[in-house]
Order: structure tokens, then sequence, then C-alpha cells
């Protein structure tokens, strides 16, 4: 039998006197000591409609052995109620009922994903690569996306924030090229090619900085992701097959830099700036994407005419959802 969810996060009103009993997927979850010398359990849980915080306070020595084994993509069963902490939804949770077994779910009950299947998404992105002139521009972002293709039908953008979804990559992809697309019949002097090649793979080592599972629920980051970060591991994996394929020189490393640049500033991971107008463009497509995402994400829930919850990646601001 598959088990119906009745609470999904974004039908959560805060009412203490009023038990919900569910299931969510674990998106974080650390048990901390408190100042009364009791530890607690404090969680992310998600479903396809949003995330929530939860809190079990005072647990028995008993349960601080049995929560330490709650990992992240776990989908657990609770029973609690919703009250509101800081302006924000938080659920007190009551009981822990245990792990709810995979075949007794629907998934797209519990999983975020991108608005549009991941094939149409895919098709969309290597169409555009094939209608290159660049033959070079061409055969290595083919090459990238061949090869990697049953990794970017699942694969987020992140761990957490903007794109954090199953396909979230290829969507943050598809709309940074149509957007891109539109940039260069305004600014006729770009190269299109360029821009859209560099769209197509500034992104593409994240498949080896973030350890996603296949529903798109990234529990860590990779070593290697840790100590390099997708921008380094970017130029490198560009560096290696520009010369595999024999791409020119120059347009490789032109592919390097934006790799490596397009997050502009040494605090978030990039040493150069963009040194050409395709790569500062996509810098500014790759900001306007996750913002527009951050934007509709805080709002989709939202009555008209009311403020969202502070959205910590647009500076803490409160967004307001128009009446018209």
């Amino acid at each position: 039998m598959i088990f119906m969810k009745s609470y999904y996060v974004k039908d959560l009103k805060p009412d203490e006197g009023h038990i919900i009993t569910d299931s969510y997927l674990v998106r974080n979850a650390d048990i901390r000591d408190g100042n009364n010398g009791k530890k607690h359990l404090y969680m992310t849980l998600a479903d396809a409609t949003g995330e929530v915080q939860a809190v079990k306070w005072s647990l028995t020595n008993e349960e601080v052995s049995s929560f330490s084994n709650i990992k992240i993509g776990m989908i657990i069963s609770l029973s609690g109620r919703c009250k509101e902490w800081q302006g924000k939804n938080q659920i007190i949770i009551d009981v822990i009922k245990g792990r709810t077994k995979e075949e007794n779910i629907d998934k797209y009950d519990f999983y975020k994903s991108a608005p549009h299947e991941s094939q149409y998404m895919y098709d969309f992105i290597t169409g555009t690569i094939d209608s290159f002139e660049d033959d070079d521009l061409k055969k290595i972002c083919r090459y990238f996306y061949d090869k990697n293709k049953d990794r970017l039908m699942y694969y987020p953008a992140a761990m957490s924030n903007h794109h954090a979804e199953y396909g979230g990559l290829l969507y943050h992809v598809m709309r940074m090229m149509e957007m891109g697309i539109r940039a260069c019949e305004v600014y006729t002097y770009l190269n299109r090619d360029l821009l859209l090649a560099g769209v197509a793979l500034h992104d593409i080592d994240k498949l080896e900085e973030i350890d996603s599972d296949e529903n798109g629920v990234v529990p860590d980051y990779t070593l290697r992701g840790k100590l390099l970060g997708h921008l380094v591991m970017g130029v490198n994996s560009i560096a290696e097959a520009g010369k595999a394929l024999e791409i020119d020189e120059e347009k490789s490393l032109m592919l390097q830099h934006m790799s490596l640049s397009h997050h502009y500033e040494p605090e978030f991971g990039s040493p150069k700036k963009p040194m050409f107008p395709e790569a500062e463009i996509l810098h500014y497509l790759d900001i306007l994407d996750a913002k527009m995402y951050d934007c509709e994400e805080a709002l989709q829930n939202i009555e008209p005419g009311e403020f969202s919850d502070r959205v910590f990646t647009l500076d803490n601001r409160r967004l307001y959802k128009k009446t018209f």
C-alpha cells in the first residue's frame, strides 16, 4: 500500500493544539547540547512543496543513541505540532516513529524536482550545442554532455539554496541558455557560441563537487569538492578535454577562464574577474537565474498582498507578492 501524505510543508499552519502525523524527507539532522544540560534534535525536514525546521527537545539517552542514526536523505515518520518561531513555521516533534520504507511512498510527494522533464531540458541544451557554428566549441560541449548524460538527468545544482532539486543542474543551465540567446540578440557583438558554451560548461564539475543520490538529495560535498570546488575542477576538466579533443588552445583557455571567473569575486572562489565580454555576461546570467529562482521559491506559497519569510540568499530580505 502506498503511503499518502496529509500535511505538506506548504500547508502547515501554526496550531500547537493540532497533532500532525506524517512523513518527511530529512535534509539535515543534528543533535546539540542545550543550556539545561539536555540534548536536543534539530532537523530540516522537506517534501516536494518546501522545507520546515523541526526540533525534539530533551532527548533521553536511548533517543540520543537512536536518533544518531538519522541521515540526510532518509524519510521518517513523526508526530508533532506546528508553531511559529522567529516568524517561521517550526514542527515540535513529540514522537519519531521510525523510517518510512521507500516502497511505501510516492516519490513525487517527497522529492522536489525541476518543473520540466530532465530529457526535455537535456535535449534543449544539446540541441542548442548542436546549433553552434564553431566545431571546436560544439565538440567539447557535446563531449561533456554525452559523457555525463545519466547523472545530469537527476543532479541538482547545489546542496542547498538555488536549484537544489532533482534535475536542478539542467534547469539552471537551460534557463541561462535561454537568457543568453536573448542577450546575444541585444548585444550583437557577443560571440554567441562562446557565451553559450560557457553557460553549458560553467557548472559542469558540480557533478564532481557534490555527492548526490539518484533522487537529487545531497548529503555532503565530495572530498575534491571541499578541497578544490567546481570552479578549479572545471578549469582542469576543460583543459584536459581540450587537449584530448585537440581543441584550439585559445578557445580552451577562454572556456577555462569563464569557469574560473564566473563567481566574480575572490571571496566566492574566483581568483580572476572576467576579462572579456562573454565571460562578464556569463557571471550576470548565473546571478540572475539564481536570484530569480530564489524569488520564485520565496513567493510560491505566499498569498497575494503578503510578505515572504526572510530569504537568506537575498540579503535576508522579505519579498512582497503583488495582488494583480
